[in-house]
């Protein structure tokens, strides 16, 4: 990017990175002490990834560093590969080989172009994992909750082990972490300016330092970790990379790894775009992704993908260049070298009632909210794959959730077919025949202020990216009309990309009509209350001829702007 580009942005770009790191630090803290590499690590990550990522990444405002996905897979690997190898330090270069295959296997994939394909991810295999992510995470902080040590085995061999809470819990510990939680929900309501993760982190850690026991709880400094020192190199990686006894498990996690690691930030980069109003390019992000990923290797740091939390500050304080994302990473580098040494007086109580409100915050209430209400396709998908994520392997749950979502919408596409083939489409054929040049009739009397736009085919998980970005494309109007009578079936990735894109129309001040719903699109678009709380009865129109003269109707009285009304009523 060229430099008056770079630095076109200035104030808002310091302030909006300022404040995104100002998030992270405590989620890097956080996310570190949740793995054996502690909490360091997540810092060191958070640091490299963070620059890497925004100097040759893809997306502009993207905040990068260890996510609550990536940090859930990292500690899996970074245990398996201990019991495999035998001893930490032993295993440490080949778990830094396995986050820089990570981040070769990202670069081969944006070189590949494959950046694209997240589009055709569905819906419920996304909510299922989220979720799923989030019941790991609190699962992992039930021990920590109490002042205990988690006990090594998964999520499964925690839950088996609960037996054990009573007779080893601190309840300082409990009240840390319950102060903690209660302070990041409640600092919002205060005060905005100072995020409650990092006010609960400051005020819960001043507490304890003057008012617990020291031998109540354990902090960060007592697991030996030195916060204020500079990372070392670990070239060492590149060792374990030509030992062909770990190449099996190096390649087997780093592919997971890559994987959702471009997934969580390509899905970021989406919602960066709908704050900004821009594109992102997903090809050059997966590049920028794994070069930061193999940077914070190579220093021993944790790997990490585009943070949507972070993100969206750093947007919203005024971000816009990749300028940002290196600020933060710097602000970040500032606290490690100027308050390193107090780090360690952090309670671990506190960065585990920390990642609960992470647990919590990652669990997709809207799609289990709409399980009942959605297609039973869907539902069956969701919660597959929310089972298999914690119980089995976070990879194998996308890759069956992405063969049953498919599966079961081949099944139900040949049902819509066979169902159009006897039944015919009524509503088309009535509406197109008598009504086929009416579309021009109306834009030459209202010009541009009225969008006509017809949908061809079933809104699936397959169709909702070309949807989303046609519709987030269009000129600003009073009006947008969506003829409907062409889509047979909406799954529930359909009925989310119908749902966000009426809400940034709105945002924008479009009113959207919609024309010629067939019956499992209307009945589907009702279950989730899209039809009447979103889109309102009045605008649901059987054929376009009745969309028309409502449009007509509403103009002569002002009804979608009061000072432009139609000059003479039409024929």
């Amino acid at each position: 990017m060229a430099k008056s580009s770079l630095f076109s942005n200035l104030s808002g770009d310091l302030f909006g990175g300022l404040t995104a790191g100002i998030v992270a630090l405590p989620l890097a803290l956080a996310f570190g002490a949740e793995t054996e590499l502690g909490a360091q690590a997540g810092l060191y990550g958070s640091i490299a990834v963070g620059m890497l990522a925004a100097i040759f990444g893809g997306t502009p405002t993207q905040i990068s560093g260890p996510t609550a996905p990536m940090t859930a897979v990292s500690a899996v690997v970074i245990a398996e590969t201990i019991a495999l190898v035998g001893d930490f330090q032993t295993a440490l270069p080949v778990i830094f080989a396995t986050f820089a295959v990570a981040g070769l296997i990202q670069i081969g994939m944006g070189l590949l172009k494959l950046g694209k394909y997240i589009k055709f991810i569905p819906y419920p295999v996304i909510s299922g994992f989220m979720s799923g992510i989030g019941v790991i995470i609190l699962i992992g902080q039930i021990f920590p909750f109490f002042g205990i040590a988690s006990p090594d085995g998964g999520s499964l061999q925690i839950l088996k082990s609960l037996r054990n809470v009573a007779s080893g819990a601190s309840w300082w510990a409990v009240g840390l972490a319950a102060a903690t939680v209660a302070i990041i929900y409640l600092a919002p309501r205060i005060t905005k300016k100072v995020p409650g993760a990092l006010l609960a982190l400051i005020l819960v850690t001043l507490a304890a330092v003057f008012l617990v026991p020291s031998d109540s709880i354990t902090s960060l400094g007592d697991s030996g970790a030195n916060l204020s020192e500079l990372p070392t190199l670990h070239f060492d990686l590149i060792g374990a990379l030509t030992d062909f006894s770990y190449l099996k498990i190096i390649f087997q996690y780093g592919f997971t790894l890559a994987a959702l690691g471009s997934i969580d930030s390509l899905l970021t980069s989406i919602v960066a775009d709908n704050v900004t109003r821009t594109r992102h390019d997903s090809n050059r992000e997966l590049l920028g992704q794994g070069i930061g990923n193999i940077g914070s290797a190579f220093i021993g740091g944790l790997p990490g993908a585009g943070a949507t939390i972070r993100t969206v500050v750093n947007a919203n304080a005024g971000g816009r260049t990749r300028l940002s994302g290196v600020v933060a990473a710097l602000v970040l580098l500032l606290v490690l070298l100027g308050l390193g040494g107090l780090m360690g007086y952090i309670p671990n109580p506190v960065l585990a009632g920390i990642l609960i409100t992470v647990g919590i915050g990652i669990i997709d209430y809207k799609g289990l909210r709409h399980l009942l209400k959605v297609s039973r396709a869907d539902a069956v998908v969701l919660i597959t794959v929310l089972i298999l994520t914690v119980t089995v392997d976070l990879l194998v749950a996308v890759a069956v959730g992405m063969v049953l979502a498919s599966m079961l919408f081949m099944k139900k596409a040949s049902e819509v077919a066979e169902q159009s083939a006897e039944v015919g489409s009524l509503s088309e054929e009535v509406e197109d025949k008598p009504w086929a040049d009416e579309d021009e009739d109306l834009l030459s009397s209202i010009g541009n202020r009225v969008l006509i736009k017809r949908v061809n085919s079933s809104l699936f998980f397959g169709s909702v990216a070309g949807f989303r970005r046609k519709l987030s494309n269009l000129p600003n109007a009073d009006v947008l009309v969506l003829r409907m009578s062409r889509v047979p079936y909406i799954d529930q990735s359909g009925l989310y990309a119908i749902e966000d894109s009426v809400l940034e129309l709105e945002r924008r001040g479009v009113q959207v009509l919609l024309t010629g719903l067939q019956q499992q699109p209307r009945a589907a678009l009702e279950r989730v209350d899209i039809i009447p709380s979103l889109i309102s009865e009045d605008h649901v129109f059987e054929h376009f001829r009745e969309a028309y003269l409502f449009i007509e109707e509403q103009y002569r009285q002002g009804g979608f702007r009061a000072d432009e009304i139609l000059a003479a009523p039409k024929a």
